[in-house]
């Protein structure tokens, strides 16, 4: 204890009644212990009272005092008191009394008495003050438990309505059925007079009221279609943290004059949030001032993001039934035919083209197997793609299949097939078909037509090269020898008329030349008497040998001849692809590579010219000129194959050309 604490508990005590009680005790005691020697009153002794002299009484009342200052104060005090006591009587045992000893055994024994009362009443103050704290802290911990009773209650009814709300929100899709009865409970548990819900429309960035409960109609109506960042629910949707307003009637921030009509001060608002994103306010409100709990911001913040969570799903249910509408619209109308298998081959569903395909109608589809409507070539096909696909392994899509009809006529079927999963299980097959029956019979005419046109092409190409060799060949070969005739026989030509002779000597060589490549051209001889191959060796070693343009020919897989249509048609592919490439590319070297497959042939024409714009499609090469391109497309598909052409300019070109042989 510092000097001036202690300065302070003197002063306390100096002016304390009880103080100056003691005081005069002593006084009054000391008096009369010290009577005779004062002259007050002479007594003749020895004196006695109650059997006592009287000056062992002087000394017992001096414990009066003694105790007294012990009970009042303290322990110190009383101790103090002894002190001062045993001051006031020593003179009187030492110098006065007839018998010192037993003075001073009387004046120790009323120490002694003093001291222990002093102590025994310590004692006993510290009993009490322990009890009183005990008591104390027994009613705190009284309190503490009554007031973890009391929030366990609150917790408890706080999320029985949590529970409530959120089951009442999960019961239906459709939560504007169930917004109001927990909007309900909301103001109950949160002791409310007003509650809103607002929902953000994305499309006009407002906030729309969907719910409420404690206003008036008029104020639902002008509270309506609120801005983000207007008002106190705007500002919540923007900034997603909730906001507290002790008295909206005053607040700057009111945007709305219908809420000071409405006579609403305090306001608890929380944004709604799903998936992380803010879709909506919910606001609880009251017409008088009060302080929201931290306990209950919370709680709100807690149902809002219940609410937020069930409108999102909501929302994300109706987009699904949506889609779903869309999709079985798309499923049953569709032009072609759609229909879903289970593993055995069993029909689950079917549209109604693939009932106008198969002939029957949509309900006696269902059940039926596949197989009742593909033949046994048909089925292996069907069960290597449904093989396949169980692996995982890739399928060349789309593929066509042969279907035969309730009036056992045959269709011809473009198909595209998947796997259909359910936790991640296979449980069927969904296939997705086109009639192509009329397309495919259009194009077998018009194979057959092109067929024909190219044969007759052929047929008329070798016919004009024979002809060639056979008349015109022979009739220049007969005017070269008769000017060498005309030109021995007369030897006395003019130098001008044997120049003039010698000139139509070599036109008639030159022609010879230019009918025999035009003869070449037009069916070559080798190709009809050894084969492909020899014919693209001739047709290369030519194109070095007369223009200078280096070439190669590459040949793999294990060589065999083709039909005789299928060598034509291959060779004039690549016969033109060479031709391009030394009349328009202006190319310095060609590449031509043949492939032999099992049931194919790719040939491969590659040159490192200045390459060309490609258009789009391949059916536009007609349109912008390229005829040559375009007669090799047509040659490529009467082969049941497909042509090819990658070019770019000041990059070459590649033409490869897929032959089904």
């Amino acid at each position: 204890m510092t000097l001036a604490e202690k300065a302070t508990q003197a002063k306390r005590v100096a002016q304390s009644a009880h103080f100056w009680l003691i005081l005069v005790m002593l006084v009054a005691i000391s008096i009369l212990h010290y009577v005779e020697q004062l002259g007050i009153v002479a007594t003749v002794p020895p004196s006695f009272h109650f059997g006592l002299a009287r000056h062992a009484l002087d000394r017992i009342l001096f414990l009066v005092p003694i105790i007294y200052a012990g009970f009042t104060f303290s322990l110190r005090a009383g101790l103090a008191t002894c002190f001062i006591t045993l001051l006031i009587m020593l003179p009187r045992a030492l110098f006065i009394s007839p018998s010192p000893l037993d003075a001073l055994l009387e004046s120790a024994g009323v120490l002694l008495i003093g001291a222990l009362a002093c102590f025994w009443f310590r004692a006993r103050l510290e009993v009490k003050e322990q009890r009183q704290q005990a008591t104390i802290e027994l009613e705190e911990a009284q309190e503490e438990l009554q007031s973890y009773i009391r929030l366990s209650r609150s917790n408890e009814k706080r999320l029985a309505t949590l529970n409530a709300v959120s089951k009442m929100l999960s019961r239906s899709f459709e939560p504007e059925e169930v917004l109001h009865s927990a909007l309900d409970m909301v103001m109950e548990v949160m002791e409310a007079e007003v509650a809103l819900i607002f929902f953000l429309d994305e499309g006009d960035q407002e906030l729309r009221l969907i719910a409420y409960e404690g206003v008036s109609h008029k104020f639902a109506q002008d509270v309506d279609r609120m801005k983000l960042g207007e008002g106190f629910n705007g500002r919540v949707a923007v900034t997603g943290q909730p906001l507290i307003v002790e008295n909206a009637s005053h607040d700057s921030r009111l945007t709305r004059q219908v809420v000071r009509q409405e006579k609403i001060e305090a306001q608890l608002i929380v944004p709604l949030k799903a998936t992380g994103s803010i879709i909506g306010t919910l606001c609880v409100a009251n017409r008088r001032p009060r302080q929201f709990l931290v306990e209950e911001i919370e709680l709100l913040t807690v149902i809002g993001s219940q609410i937020g969570i069930t409108m999102e799903n909501a929302r994300f249910y109706r987009e699904q039934q949506r889609a779903s509408q869309q999709y079985q619209d798309i499923f049953k109308n569709a032009s072609d035919a759609i229909w879903v298998q289970d593993l055995e081959g069993n029909i689950l569903t079917a549209n109604r083209a693939t009932a106008k395909l198969a002939g029957y109608n949509t309900e006696e589809l269902v059940h039926m197997n596949v197989a009742r409507f593909l033949t046994e070539q048909e089925l292996d096909l069907a069960k290597d793609v449904r093989s396949k696909l169980l692996r995982g392994e890739p399928i060349d899509e789309p593929y066509e299949q042969r279907l035969i009809r309730r009036d056992g006529t045959e269709a011809f079927l473009r198909l595209t097939s998947s796997l259909v999963l359910r936790d991640g299980q296979p449980v069927g097959f969904q296939h997705v078909a086109r009639d192509v029956t009329e397309e495919r019979r259009m194009q077998e005419n018009l194979r057959f037509y092109l067929q024909q046109v190219t044969r007759a092409q052929e047929e008329e190409r070798q016919r004009i090269a024979r002809e060639l060799h056979d008349e015109t060949t022979q009739s220049l070969v007969a005017i070269s020898h008769q000017l060498e005739i005309f030109a021995s026989n007369n030897k006395h030509l003019s130098a001008d008329d044997i120049e003039l002779l010698n000139n139509l000597r070599e036109q008639v060589k030159n022609a010879l030349q230019e009918v025999g490549h035009f003869s070449r051209d037009l069916r070559l001889p080798v190709l009809d008497d050894l084969g492909l191959l020899p014919a693209l060796e001739w047709l290369t070693s030519n194109l070095e040998k007369e223009y200078g343009i280096k070439t190669e020919l590459k040949v793999t897989g294990t060589q065999r001849r083709l039909a005789p249509e299928a060598e034509v048609l291959v060779f004039r592919i690549v016969q033109e692809a060479v031709n391009n490439a030394e009349r328009h590319a202006e190319a310095s070297q060609v590449e031509v590579t043949v492939e032999f497959d099992e049931d194919k042939i790719v040939a491969t024409v590659t040159d490192d010219g200045k390459g060309f714009e490609l258009p789009r499609t391949l059916g536009e090469l007609a349109r912008i000129g390229k005829l040559g391109l375009a007669g090799m497309d047509e040659r490529a598909r009467l082969l049941g194959g497909s042509l090819r052409v990658q070019s770019a300019p000041g990059k070459g070109t590649t033409v490869v050309v897929t032959a089904v042989v």
